[in-house]
């Protein structure tokens, strides 16, 4: 029975401590350098390059000879030679083709993983952006609350002295009672973002559980180090950015490289209507028992034969859905940049809209709010202002606080988003408007 037990209290101690895992807070770019080393879809991606390296040298391949055997059995062997040798296929105008058809595919799945790289770091930089967001969301709500807790007692110092009605406190109560309901929610949402920025990095270490190093945008000039450019710097016109940045987009060089490698397909598909030589060489011999002269006679032979005469089928099929391949990636080039210019279009414009708002908070409502509640503070506390008037004031000013913040978000988002339609990481505002 005692053993019982104690099998019963480890099945219910193990899994808890297995669930447990060591925080990890790391900097936005150490974030990166860790899904980029780790990332499992990243790591399970680069082996398309191997994949596509080993088919390169596969289609540089030389056929494989055969052995061919030929004895005459019985009478009918009298006289006549036996052979045993080899044949070779000879691939006329094939060889290349295939060749140059696997190197052009190769260049495909390093644009691929180029891109798929590039979209990893953005994931990183947009799941980073938003947990850092959401901690600050909830720095905000404890700070309301905190001004609420002075609040209340501030309204029980003048009930007692008997300035105020006992509904100040009250009031200030249910406000306080209402915020904690805020503050829960905003912690899960703190550890969803948590685990989404895991998720982003996706690293095969099932001990660690990562957190930004941010716990807020507290630091408001420090865009460095969210990898941003400040809300002041200058940005170029959408046409001076347009024609460089479509030219760097990654789903247009990989459209591009389709094209290319549809066009090679169909020369090594045309190519397979070209005739192959076959070169056979070997021994010949002739034992006594069959030689007409009673003596054991030996020799070589040698021969060619034209094999793969496109005369009964000639690749019509396969040629007609080459050329029909070349067509749809051509159209498909086509969409991609259409699409792309309106994709940058919109980032475009929303990065613009999102860093006037930014602006428009710096420079009028945060000062401007910090003034209102610094004033009806000291107005409640003096008696020259209700205590309704004050909750409506401190609910605003949080509610600017808490749009400041979503500001920020926004304006980092647009960044990452704005990045994503540029195809470039290192995007400098300052050249581009050179």
């Amino acid at each position: 029975m005692k053993k019982f037990l104690i099998i019963i209290l480890i099945l219910l101690i193990c899994p808890a401590g297995f669930a447990q895992k060591t925080v990890e807070k790391i900097s936005l770019q150490e974030a990166l350098d860790i899904a980029l080393e780790n990332n499992i879809d990243y790591q399970a991606s680069k082996m398309n390059i191997d994949k596509a390296i080993n088919t390169v040298k596969a289609s540089n391949r030389l056929q494989n000879p055969e052995i061919n055997t030929f004895f005459n059995i019985g009478e009918i062997g009298k006289g006549e030679p036996q052979a045993a040798g080899l044949s070779e296929k000879i691939e006329i105008a094939k060889r290349d083709a295939r060749k140059k058809l696997a190197q052009s595919n190769l260049k495909l799945e390093k644009q691929n993983l180029d891109y798929v790289k590039f979209d990893l770091k953005m994931d990183v930089r947009e799941a980073y952006v938003n947990l850092v967001a959401t901690k600050e969301i909830l720095n905000v709500l404890e700070q309301r609350r905190k001004l609420l807790n002075d609040l209340l007692a501030i309204a029980k110092k003048r009930v007692q002295a008997d300035e105020v009605e006992e509904i100040d406190v009250i009031q200030t109560e249910i406000a306080l009672d209402q915020l904690v309901i805020q503050v829960n929610t905003q912690k899960a949402n703190v550890k969803s973002a948590m685990y989404n920025f895991n998720k982003a990095i996706n690293a095969n270490n099932t001990g660690i559980l990562y957190d930004a190093e941010d716990d807020n945008f507290s630091d408001k000039d420090d865009f460095i180090a969210l990898l941003s450019p400040k809300p002041l710097a200058k940005i170029p016109s959408f046409e001076a950015i347009k024609e460089s940045s479509l030219k760097n987009r990654y789903d247009i060089k990989i459209a591009e490289q389709q094209i290319d490698v549809a066009k090679k397909n169909l020369v090594y598909v045309s190519r397979q209507r070209v005739p192959d030589i076959e070169l056979q060489g070997g021994y010949s011999f002739i034992t006594r028992a069959m030689s007409d002269s009673g003596r054991a006679v030996s020799g070589a032979f040698a021969g060619a034969n034209i094999v793969n005469i496109p005369l009964f089928y000639a690749y019509k099929p396969e040629i007609q859905n080459a050329k029909t391949e070349i067509t749809q990636a051509e159209l498909h080039y086509m969409s991609v940049k259409n699409k792309a210019v309106n994709d940058l279009n919109s980032a475009y414009e929303k990065f613009v809209t999102a860093k006037i708002n930014l602006n428009y908070y710096n420079d009028n409502l945060i000062k401007n709010s910090k003034d209102m509640i610094r004033v009806a503070q000291k107005n409640y506390a003096n008696g020259k202002a209700s205590l309704t008037t004050l909750i409506v004031m401190e609910q605003s000013y949080r509610s600017i606080v808490a749009g400041y913040t979503y500001a920020l978000a926004d304006y980092y988002n647009c960044w990452i988003e704005f990045l994503r339609e540029v195809n470039s990481e290192n995007f400098d505002l300052d050249e581009e408007s050179i």
